[in-house]
């Protein structure tokens, strides 16, 4: 598959990842229905429950890859992630001429998904703000953290969870794995990912997917974000590579540890 269809693909994929999973954080956690509101204080404690939590979000996450990697992962390899695909690189399972181009794809299906939240939240009713420590579902550490988490806590956390979300790819996309299970298992696996870390960092394992909802917050005035976007490019993209260099120096096939780099 020629290298701009594969970045397409990457593109949409990404999008998809950051709308639906952003998306659900953004529109579905928690609402009200506002046709109850005045009823009852009773009411209104009932309808706030309408949303989908944290467990909704997780598992929105968790969809997004799954579906894209069932619709796209025979024509890119579905990444929809830098971390991943400099964890494939450091497996010597993707080229490093290719790393610019999927990244560009992946920012850039980032960034639009994430203007599309954007306008949709800036139509509601009441109007839409971007206030509170983390709006359009940004990632961040100390007063951006959900549960205002430290650096350190936020980086190990970032780098903990992307490594073994990579030992997953890995090895469920390992020749010698069975067949056809792979978006399963890393769909669930980014939903548990995210049940564990969304009050901590509100989950990146994903450079793109923190990249695109700090920039549009950026855009339409709200910078502090994007100064703590750094975290989210180094601690995911040095646990994807100890991953994949752990996993090719340990687990892959003798032969293919001799190999040059492999794209599969």
């Amino acid at each position: 598959m020629p290298l701009t269809k594969r970045c397409i693909a990457e593109f949409m994929g990404t999008f998809w990842l950051v709308l639906g999973g952003c998306g659900s954080a953004v529109f579905a956690a928690a609402y009200t229905d506002i046709n109850t509101q005045g009823a009852s204080n009773a009411g209104a404690a009932a309808t706030a429950s309408l949303g989908i939590g944290t467990l909704g979000v997780s598992f929105a996450f968790g969809l997004t890859v799954l579906t894209m990697a069932y619709a796209i992962g025979h024509i890119s390899g579905c990444h929809l992630n830098p971390a991943v695909s400099f964890g494939l690189w450091a497996g010597k399972r993707f080229p490093a001429s290719e790393l610019l181009p999927y990244i560009i794809a992946q920012v850039g299906g980032a960034i639009v998904a994430a203007l599309i939240i954007y306008l949709i939240a800036s139509g509601k009713f009441d109007g839409y703000v971007l206030s509170g420590s983390g709006p359009l579902a940004t990632n961040g550490f100390e007063i951006h953290s959900p549960q205002r988490y430290s650096l350190l806590s936020c980086f190990i956390t970032e780098v903990v969870m992307t490594f073994m979300f990579l030992m997953v790819i890995l090895g469920i996309t390992d020749r010698r794995a069975p067949q056809g299970f792979a978006p399963i298992a890393i769909g669930l696996m980014l939903a548990l990912i995210h049940l564990i870390s969304i009050p901590i960092t509100n989950t990146s394992v994903n450079p793109a997917r923190s990249t695109g909802p700090a920039i549009i917050v950026g855009i339409f005035g709200n910078t502090g974000l994007i100064g703590q976007l750094w975290l989210f490019w180094v601690a995911p993209i040095l646990g994807a590579i100890a991953a994949g260099l752990l996993y090719h120096a340990i687990f892959e096939e003798a032969d293919l540890r001799q190999s040059p780099t492999l794209d599969r």
